[in-house]
C-alpha cells in the first residue's frame, strides 16, 4: 500500500495538483509506520515514520494544528512535555544515578562532550549557512539541550552501555537549567535577547518539577500502578508527535522557504554529534560500549525540550523550527546507527583505547 501511495503522490506533485498529494502523502507515510513494523530489521524506523506523517499533516492542513476556535494549539506543548517528564520521573530511582559512582569518567566526559559539541557545531553550521537570526538561534538551542529519552532506546538496540545512557540522559537533564541557558547567552546571544533566569525557570518548570513528581510518585506506589508504566511510553510517543506537529504548522511557512537547507544542516549536525562523541571518547580511552553510549548521548538531543523553549519565548514558529526538524531525522539515523552496531557486537575486552583489540590480559 505504500508503495501504491508514494507512486501517487508523486504523480500528483508532479501535476501540481498539490490538494490530493498532501492527503497521499500522509496515508504514505503511515502505510510505511505500519508496515515496517513486520521485519526486525527496519521496524526500529516506524516511529520516525509516524512523525513524517505528522509533519505532513501539519503542512497539509496547518490550521487544524495552530488554533481550535479561540484555542491556541501551542498551549499545549508544555503541559505536554511535563506530562513526559512525569512519565520519565516515574521509571527512575536513585539507582538510575549508580553510574555516576561506578563509571564517574565515563559520566564526565559524556556530559562534557554533550554540553560542548553539539553548541560548537551548531554555531559554526549557522556562521557557514547564514540563517536568519532567530532560525539560527533554534539550531543552536537544539544543540545545547540535553539528551533525549530516544538515546535509551538507541543504546538498547546498538549494545551500547544501557546504565551509561540512562545516567547521562538524567544527569544532564537535570543540569539543563543551568547550563543551556549559559549556552545560549553565549552561543546565541547576539542574534536574538536571551532571558537568562527566564530560561532556567522554563527548564526547571519544564523537567526538574515533572521528574521530582515522578519519582516521589514512583516511591510512594512503586509496584501498585503497572498502567502508569505501560501508558506512558505511548503517551509520550503521542506527545512529542503532536509537540512536532502543532511546531510544523506554526512555522510552515519559514519551512517552505528554508526547509530544504535546514534538513541539510540537521543531517550534518547530527551525524558530526555521533562522529564526534564517539572518535572524542576513543581518543580518551573508553571502551567500545561507553563510546557508543557518548555517540548517542551527544547526537541525539531533546528536541521536545527545545521546542517547549522555543515556545516560552514567544518564538515557536522560529526558534523552534530546528528542533521541528531535527527531531524527526535523529530518530532516523539514530535507528540506523543502532542496527548497524547491534549487528557489531563490542568486543568484550575492548579496554585499550581507540584500536579495537582484544586485551591480553585474562
Amino acid at each position: 500500500m505504500a508503495f501504491v501511495l508514494a507512486l501517487g503522490s508523486g504523480y500528483f506533485y508532479f501535476q501540481d495538483k498539490y490538494e490530493i498529494f498532501g492527503p497521499l502523502l500522509i496515508f504514505f507515510f503511515l502505510a510505511l509506520s505500519f508496515g515496517v513494523r513486520g521485519y526486525n530489521k527496519v521496524k526500529g524506523f516506524s516511529f520516525a515514520l509516524l512523525i513524517f506523517a505528522v509533519v505532513s499533516f501539519a503542512m497539509t492542513y496547518p490550521k487544524l494544528l495552530t488554533t481550535w476556535g479561540d484555542f491556541q494549539v501551542k498551549s499545549l506543548i508544555v503541559p505536554l512535555l511535563q506530562i513526559i517528564m512525569f512519565g520519565m520521573g516515574t521509571s527512575m530511582s536513585i539507582k538510575d544515578f549508580g553510574e555516576v559512582i561506578k563509571s564517574p569518567k565515563a559520566v564526565f566526559i559524556g556530559l562534557v562532550c554533550q554540553f560542548t559539541i553539539m553548541p560548537i557545531v551548531g554555531a559554526t553550521l549557522v556562521f557557514i549557512f547564514k540563517f536568519p537570526p532567530e532560525i539560527a538561534a533554534g539550531v543552536i538551542l537544539i544543540g545545547s539541550s540535553p539528551s533525549g529519552l530516544a538515546s535509551n532506546v538507541m543504546c538498547y538496540i546498538g549494545k551500547a552501555n544501557l546504565a551509561l545512557s540512562v545516567t547521562l540522559t538524567t544527569v544532564a537533564t537535570l543540569l539543563a537549567p543551568f547550563v543551556t541557558p549559559l549556552l545560549m547567552k553565549f552561543f546565541g546571544g547576539e542574534l536574538i535577547p536571551i532571558d537568562l533566569w527566564g530560561m532556567m525557570w522554563s527548564i526547571i518548570k519544564i523537567t526538574i518539577l515533572p521528574i521530582a513528581a515522578g519519582l516521589i510518585f514512583n516511591k510512594l506506589f512503586h509496584g501498585k500502578t503497572e498502567w502508569v508504566d505501560k501508558a506512558m511510553p505511548l503517551v509520550s510517543m503521542g506527545g512529542i508527535a503532536l509537540i512536532l506537529g502543532v511546531i510544523t504548522a506554526a512555522g510552515r511557512d519559514n519551512l517552505l522557504t528554508m526547509g530544504a537547507v535546514l534538513i541539510l544542516v540537521g543531517l550534518i549536525h547530527n551525524i558530526s554529534g555521533y562522529f564526534l562523541g564517539y572518535w572524542g571518547c576513543r581518543i580518551f580511552r573508553l571502551e567500545e560500549k561507553s563510546s557508543r553510549t557518548i555517540a548517542f548521548e551527544v547526537g541525539m538531543q531533546n528536541a521536545g525540550l527545545a521546542s517547549g523553549l522555543a515556545n516560552e519565548m514567544g518564538k515557536v514558529a522560529t526558534v523552534g523550527l530546528a528542533p521541528a526538524v531535527f527531531g524527526p531525522m535523529m530518530n532516523i539515523t539514530g535507528s540506523i546507527l543502532a542496527s548497524y552496531w547491534h549487528k557489531n557486537a563490542p568486543l568484550k575486552n575492548d579496554n585499550v583505547g581507540p584500536i579495537n583489540e582484544p586485551s591480553t590480559q585474562n
